[in-house]
Order: C-alpha cells, then sequence, then structure tokens
C-alpha cells in the first residue's frame, strides 16, 4: 500500500472522530450525551439546542467525511474516474478512507471509542466520490428527504437511504457507462464497481447496526416523531 493513502486512511479517521455534536453542545452548556435521545448526531443536537446548530452539527458532520475523500482522491488521481478508469485496487483503497472517516465518528478516541451514528459523515464520504458515488448518495438524500415528509421519523428515514445506497450504486453501474464506447460486460462492471457497491452495503449494515435501539423504540411505538406545525 502506498503509504500516501495510509497517511490519508488516519487523515481521515482523526478528523472523524472530532465529535461536533459535543462540542456544540459544550459551547452552550450542556453534555448533548444527557440530553434527548443521547446521540451525538445532528438530529438530537436539533432537537435539543434548535434547529440552526443541528443543520451546522449536519453540515460538521459531513465535511468530515467529505473533505478526507477529496483530498485523497485528488492527490491520488481516483477523483473524476469512473469505475472501470479508476481500477478495482485504488477504488478499494479510496472506500477505505470513506470508511476511516466514518469509523473514526462512530468509534471516536475522544469519546471513549463511542460515537454517533454516521449517517451524515457516510454521506459526506461518498457524496465526495466523484462521480463513482455521487448520483447514488444524492438518491439516498433525496429517498431521507421523502421518507421523512412521509413518516416524520428521523430514524426510519435514515435508515431507508442506508438500505437505498447500495441499490442506487448498483443501478449506477448497470445503466451507466459512456455512449462513445463499447459498453463492457456486466461482468466487467461488477468487477469493476466491487469496491463501491461492497462498501455501500457495508455502510447500510453499519447504520442499521447503529439504529438498533432506534428499532427497538420504533417495535414499542416508543421512537421519537417530528411533530407538524399546523
Amino acid at each position: 500500500m502506498d503509504m500516501t493513502w495510509l497517511g490519508c486512511m488516519i487523515g481521515a479517521y482523526l478528523l472523524g472522530s472530532i465529535p461536533f455534536g459535543v462540542l456544540i453542545g459544550r459551547a452552550r452548556g450542556i453534555d448533548i450525551r444527557e440530553h434527548g435521545s443521547k446521540n451525538i448526531g445532528a438530529t438530537n443536537v436539533g432537537r435539543v439546542l434548535g434547529r440552526p446548530l443541528g443543520l451546522l452539527c449536519f453540515f460538521l458532520d459531513m465535511a468530515k467525511g467529505a473533505i478526507p475523500v477529496l483530498v485523497a482522491g485528488r492527490l491520488l488521481g481516483t477523483l473524476g474516474l469512473t469505475t472501470m478508469e479508476a481500477g478495482a485496487g485504488d477504488l478499494w483503497l479510496w472506500m477505505l478512507v470513506a470508511l476511516a472517516a466514518l469509523a473514526g465518528h462512530m468509534y471516536s478516541p475522544f469519546l471513549r471509542f463511542g460515537g454517533g451514528k454516521g449517517v451524515a459523515t457516510a454521506f459526506g464520504g461518498l457524496v465526495a466520490m466523484w462521480p463513482v458515488l455521487t448520483i447514488p448518495a444524492l438518491v439516498a438524500l433525496g429517498s431521507w428527504i421523502l421518507v421523512v415528509m412521509s413518516t416524520r421519523v428521523v430514524s426510519v428515514a435514515s435508515m431507508a437511504a442506508a438500505l437505498i445506497m447500495p441499490i442506487a450504486t448498483l443501478a449506477m453501474m448497470l445503466l451507466g457507462g459512456s455512449r462513445s464506447e463499447p459498453r463492457p460486460d456486466t461482468l466487467d462492471l461488477l468487477a469493476s464497481g466491487s469496491a463501491p457497491l461492497l462498501t455501500t452495503i457495508g455502510i447500510a449494515g453499519l447504520v442499521l447496526w447503529r439504529h438498533r435501539s432506534n428499532i427497538r423504540r420504533l417495535l414499542r411505538g416508543e421512537e421519537h416523531v417530528i411533530k407538524s406545525k399546523n
């Protein structure tokens, strides 16, 4: 492995581990881990401290996923390449940068290896992988918005978006391609796209695992529902 890749992964983990939700709470004189759902993510920050600070937390958590992916892609030449152009080896390493940022958020050394549920950080890392995962990530975001509007339950929307992400990735792999070049064989497409496909499946599994307490509350009918303004 190129040492530059290793450095990018370590940097991604350290950046991802910065608990912005906790820092925002401390700036307001509270420990966000002791209020609301006790989660450090943007949803709980917004619920406890107000929507503007919740949005600030979301964008900061998203940025700590996006920045290391963009830096790694730029330094190592994967940014702007398709799955066929980049090659499976470099794609796997690029995916590991995104996963390192996500691992930092979920298992932060600053929080005794606790952390958040990773939705914003995962979205930031995946949408930054232009063009490999940008469109699937935006499709997942669109599905998140639709599910929130229809159910008014953020956890359901987050889990639905996580599950849609690998489906959208597979669809893009099979339907995409350049009109000016012969279309690759389906098996070649799947082989070249194994890194993004398996990564999104893995992220979906992680997000579901981190939402297991929400799933239990949903089954008991106790999950928080966004109140209608009407």
